[in-house]
């Protein structure tokens, strides 16, 4: 296109699809980035889900199992100048307890612990600060979309809009796919499917449980790993896989091994009528084609910027959302913009890719042979075991860091050593 596309213009229009992390960190980041180049624009959140505080209760459910863990915090703090939302915390949380092959090791978070709390209510919190600072929210759904030269035009259920670029912050929401894949180049990103549901124990039931995660990785076929979180008065549980349903569920649910974990599961409903109700989700698990453009581009799950085999979705969001507003006011909005700035500024993600996706390789090969024994009775004599496996299991370093650790020649004769005893 022309060199119009060089660089946003004075009063230029950003229209973002989507409320959640992503979205307004993005807005956010422009807001304030444009307030340091003395730039004039126009923001809106087009955003059609009542986050916290719907009338009649008809209030958005989010599968996110809504763990945020460093660095978020700084994040938060550094580039967008929004103090972390502590809080709305339900408990933090201290470390995980990782059950594989009949056995179980715990792995204790030395640092800053992550905090537990309810998606939707960090994504009102992000989105009533975006509103305080002057950014504007259209609560309507986006349907359609057309580009020209000179503007982008996005149908909504509520008015039209004009922009010079459009952020597409929409998660893996399928209409909104469809509706980019329909004027664009852009492919959405494979995805795994998620099963979440929760749980009320009663406050001896919590204080039971305590503050860790129980992460599991079972030897069934169909589901890569199932995990329940502590949050507050209630138990967040999910499962995961290329096609998980509630049939699935409840094959987790009944596992010896996980109901050993839930306290007195026979007794869901006593303290809430909503305990085991299922919802269905989906998370990304490969980069989309086509995630930018011109007039253009997409973050967090909606691009595919995450970490492969799963963690700290939150933060990825965060990250490439600052990144994208830092592109669109400082490169421009074209093809080419985003391809010398926002694609590099998220090598650290896109460079993990290829290594998660051997680890989640690795990860499912071993669960299904029940090789996962060894490598437990390894990382309870092992440093370097434990920490990899700490690692990979709450997402805090990157996979390519975690598989050389893990392939050192001092943690794979722990291994050996723990495989040989059998």
């Amino acid at each position: 296109m022309t060199s119009t596309l060089d660089r946003l213009p004075e009063g230029g229009r950003v229209i973002i699809i989507g409320g959640g992390p992503g979205a307004t960190a993005c807005a956010l980041g422009l807001h304030r980035l444009a307030a340091q180049l003395g730039q004039r624009i126009q923001i809106t959140l087009v955003e059609g889900k009542q986050f916290a505080g719907a009338p009649n209760g008809h209030q958005h459910y989010n599968q996110c199992v809504g763990v945020l863990a460093p660095p978020l915090a700084e994040i938060l703090q550094d580039q967008l100048d929004v103090p972390f939302p502590y809080h709305l915390s339900r408990g933090k949380i201290a470390g995980y307890v990782l059950h594989a092959a009949g056995q179980e090791i715990c792995l204790k978070d030395t640092e800053k612990p992550a905090v537990a709390l309810r998606r939707v209510q960090y994504d009102a919190y992000m989105l009533e600060t975006a509103v305080q600072r002057g950014i504007r929210l259209l609560a309507a759904r986006a349907v359609d979309l057309e580009f020209h030269t000179d503007c982008v035009t996005v149908y909504t259920e509520s008015s039209p809009l004009e922009g010079d670029v459009v952020v597409g912050a929409f998660g893996l929401d399928a209409g909104s796919a469809a509706m980019f894949a329909r004027a664009t180049a852009y492919r959405p990103p494979q995805a795994l499917s998620s099963v979440v549901t929760k749980y009320h124990p009663g406050p001896e039931g919590m204080a039971t449980f305590g503050p860790y995660i129980h992460a599991f990785l079972p030897a069934h076929p169909h589901i890569e790993f199932g995990a329940i979180t502590p949050k507050g008065n209630h138990l967040t549980i999910n499962i995961a896989g290329r096609a998980v349903d509630t049939k699935l569920m409840q094959t987790f649910l009944n596992d010896p091994v996980v109901r050993a974990c839930l306290p007195s599961l026979e007794h869901a409903g006593t303290h809430d009528a909503n305990d085991l109700r299922f919802f269905k989700g989906h998370f990304p698990c490969s980069l989309a084609r086509g995630y930018y453009g011109d007039r253009y581009v997409m973050v967090g799950d909606a691009a595919g910027l995450v970490r492969a085999f799963k963690g700290k979705g939150v933060t990825s969001a965060v990250q490439t959302g600052i990144r994208a507003a830092q592109t669109i006011l400082q490169a421009g909005i074209s093809t080419q913009a985003f391809a010398r700035h926002y694609r590099p500024a998220n090598w650290d993600i896109l460079h993990d890719l290829p290594y998660g996706r051997v680890m989640r390789l690795l990860t499912i090969l071993l669960a299904r042979y029940g090789l996962f024994g060894p490598v437990l009775r390894a990382a309870r004599q092992d440093t370097d075991v434990r920490t990899a496996l700490f690692n990979a299991v709450s997402a805090h370093a990157p996979y390519r860091q975690v598989l050389i650790q893990a392939l050192r020649p001092r943690p794979l004769l722990a291994i050996l050593r723990a495989l040989l005893s059998d």
